[in-house]
């Protein structure tokens, strides 16, 4: 059977995925593409998928499949050329875990966090902290940059000037950036930190800064003032981690 009402109530109902506010209310996301929705599959938080009529799946899937015509499949998508949208699950009340973990200050752009993101998987962070002023993990933009890795990452939201105070009484070192009282990110090995980066435009609040045990910067051509958010971050992790692992 095929869906090719876009009335229909299981249609209307992921439909409204598209709002962060039906998302939480309902603690369903949407994903789109093969890749996604396998990975989704793999860590078990995909409960139903869309697939446009006559279109073949590219991994084992053992569930119902809901079929579509591709009026029905635009109702969901965000995509001009849908062929297959993954509806998971929410997982709440994620606990901070690990040695490494990654805060961020106010990250506003989706293309920025999903890139931290699949960079935070690639050099060993353990979990990032989102302020709660910081992009929706579960916008559409920010799922696609992260390229299936959200779903391999711990990533909890908080007030970041009642958490970090709690990380330095466990014993985590503060790491903030800063080009003149910083240290050369290849000078330091600090095997349990919580390294903090800002907003696009504003940096690190200066609240949040005087939290920070130390400061680091990363040494580059004297013409360049400042690098992307997403870059810097990944620079930094790949420092760290390459500091830790020597």
């Amino acid at each position: 059977m095929v869906i090719t009402s876009v009335d229909n109530k299981k249609i209307k109902k992921y439909a409204s995925l598209k709002n962060s506010k039906n998302r939480y209310s309902e603690k369903l996301f949407l994903v789109e593409g093969m890749h996604l929705c396998e990975e989704a599959y793999k860590s078990g938080m995909l409960i139903d998928i869309l697939v446009l009529e006559d279109t073949k799946l590219t991994f084992d899937y053992d569930k119902e499949i809901t079929y579509v015509s591709m009026n029905v499949l635009k109702k969901v998508s965000n995509l001009v050329n849908p062929n297959i949208i993954g509806i998971c699950k929410i997982i709440d009340n994620k606990e901070i875990s690990g040695n490494h973990l990654l805060i961020l200050d106010d990250v506003r752009d989706p293309g920025n966090l999903g890139t931290i993101i699949r960079s935070s998987k690639a050099f060993n962070v353990d979990t990032i902290i989102l302020s709660t002023n910081s992009v929706d993990i579960y916008n559409d933009k920010v799922l696609r940059s992260t390229e299936g890795m959200i779903f391999n990452m711990n990533i909890v939201y908080s007030d970041l000037e009642s958490i970090i105070p709690k990380l330095k009484s466990d014993g985590y070192t503060i790491l903030g950036t800063d080009v003149k009282s910083g240290v050369d990110v290849r000078d330091i090995n600090i095997s349990k930190y919580a390294l903090i980066m800002g907003n696009e435009g504003n940096g690190v609040s200066e609240n949040i800064k005087k939290l920070c045990d130390k400061n680091l910067y990363i040494k580059m051509n004297k013409g360049c003032e400042s690098l992307n958010v997403a870059v810097a971050t990944s620079i930094l992790l790949y420092e760290i981690n390459r500091c830790n692992n020597e």
